[in-house]
């Protein structure tokens, strides 16, 4: 009389589909019962309780009549719904299990309100509304049914005796009971198959999640983000946008290449690129590629903070690089590497184009223009530990940064020669109040930044310096007593 209880085939076959492709089908998930079987099992559970009623005496022999009834409507109510312009109806399971409520109504009304049969049947009926609606259809099909029993009573009259022989009740009880617990099963495995399914796309979520976090190595964090956020499509397309370009290498790479193990250099090479990287994305850059000792940077894209902040902050950037070379390069001296290494660094501001190229299978995302090819020219052109910016650049950053004229290049792709200056440092950091020291001899380096330090790092800064002096002038008053190397 009823339909099946619950219906997860949609969810669990969702989550299968999603499985199988990297784990496959480790088990399988029970369907659930379907309304077309549950339905016959209700309707003739309802029969059987009909036939034992009127073999007893307990029912009129008319009723025998509902015995075709209850067996003929699962197979109409399953022509209605996929056969007909029914099956379009939103929430039509819902729907014909109110008609189903007003069946089973029709029928205790009809029976004389018999009591022990009467439960069985309102049983069927609310635990099927529970399990496919919930408090709504509940109350919904409760009160349908309610209207159709006193319906159903009023045509039928009530029985001579609200109670049922022994045989008619057990009958009534059992069948209840086997479509319950029928349906109950059905039920909880399919709610097992839901948490394994559940469990298996958590488990597949963190593998994905794992899996993303790795291919994020070979993407910059800011490209990354914007395809995993869905800002940005994958695929071919470029635009024009005003970014600021970075080029740096490493004067003296070749020469110590000639010098050191492949294994050894490919370390202190990746532990350069490691602090570099992280300079380039505390000031929001954007890094392009790493070609032999090169590093190629830009900011203005995927995200802006403006023009002039833009080249502020790969300038800034280009400065701390410079800075955070003596710190590198004192612990290269300490594990033995002689070779002096420097950065030399080429900054240049302009339009360029920039976006996706290459194939449908196989994109890179970069930039290309004049003024890329400018921002290299510059790197090459400029002394180790200098950066050199273009005039663009320039403009926009002299009011925090002070820079020195360099005069003027020749470039391929500009039809007029180009004003190049020297960054010296934030004008913050010149004259008697720079808050920036550095000294750098053979056996000695020294890199204070006063803004950066705290109360408790400054007293022992404090003491280690000196430590350092009183050493120092030690061995002064002791010159032939030796010193440690």
């Amino acid at each position: 009389m009823m339909s099946a209880p619950v219906d997860l085939r949609n969810a669990s076959n969702s989550a299968g589909n999603a499985l199988s492709h990297e784990q496959g089908s480790s088990s399988t998930a029970v369907p659930p019962m379907p309304d077309y079987s549950g339905r016959i099992l209700a309707y003739t559970v309802t029969a059987v309780i009909i036939v034992i009623g009127v073999l007893q005496s307990a029912f009129e022999h008319w009723l025998l009549w509902l015995v075709a009834g209850a067996l003929l409507w699962p197979h109409i109510a399953h022509f209605l719904t996929r056969r007909t312009f029914l099956n379009r109806s939103p929430r039509i399971r819902q729907k014909m299990l109110l008609v189903d409520c007003v069946f089973g109504g029709t029928f205790i009304g009809l029976t004389g309100l018999v009591a022990v049969p009467a439960v069985s049947v309102a049983l069927m009926m609310m635990f099927s509304c529970l399990i496919i609606g919930g408090i709504r259809q509940w109350l919904m099909g409760t009160t349908l049914m309610a209207s159709a029993i006193a319906a159903g009573a009023a045509l039928a009259g009530p029985a001579e005796s609200f109670q049922s022989p022994l045989l008619t009740s057990i009958s009534a009880v059992l069948a209840t009971g086997i479509y319950i617990c029928v349906t109950a099963f059905y039920s909880h495995q399919q709610a097992r198959a839901l948490m394994l399914a559940k469990t298996q796309i958590q488990n597949q979520r963190e593998q994905s999640i794992a899996l993303s976090h790795k291919l994020s190595k070979y993407l910059s964090p800011q490209v990354w983000q914007s395809i995993f956020t869905g800002e940005r499509d994958v695929r071919l397309e470029t635009q024009r946008k005003k970014l600021a370009i970075f080029f740096s290498d490493i004067k003296g790479f070749t020469e110590l290449s000639e010098e050191m193990e492949p294994e050894a250099l490919t370390e202190l090479l990746n532990h350069y690129f490691n602090g570099m990287s992280e300079v380039a994305l505390k000031y929001g850059g954007t890094i392009d590629k790493f070609v032999g000792d090169s590093i190629m940077v830009f900011f203005g894209d995927p995200t802006s903070r403006g023009q002039k902040e833009d080249a502020f902050a790969c300038v800034s950037m280009a400065i701390e690089m410079r800075k955070h070379m003596k710190i590198m390069r004192q612990k290269w001296r300490s594990q033995g590497i002689k070779t002096p290494l420097q950065i030399r660094m080429g900054i240049s501001t302009g339009y360029t184009t920039v976006g996706n190229f290459g194939a449908e299978n196989r994109m890179d995302y970069t930039i290309i223009g004049k003024e890329v090819n400018l921002a290299s020219r510059l790197e090459s052109l400029a002394e180790p530990g200098e950066i050199l910016v273009s005039y663009e650049t320039f403009s926009l950053i002299k009011d925090r940064i002070m820079c020195r004229d360099k005069g003027e290049i020749t470039v391929k792709g500009f039809t007029k020669p180009v004003p190049i200056y020297e960054v010296v440092d934030f004008r913050r950091d010149m004259g008697p109040n720079r808050s920036f020291l550095e000294h750098e001899h053979s056996g000695f380096a020294m890199y204070l930044d006063s803004d950066k330090i705290t109360e408790k790092e400054r007293k022992a800064i404090l003491e280690a310096l000196e430590d350092a002096a009183d050493r120092l002038r030690s061995e002064e008053e002791l010159p032939d007593s030796g010193k440690l190397g």
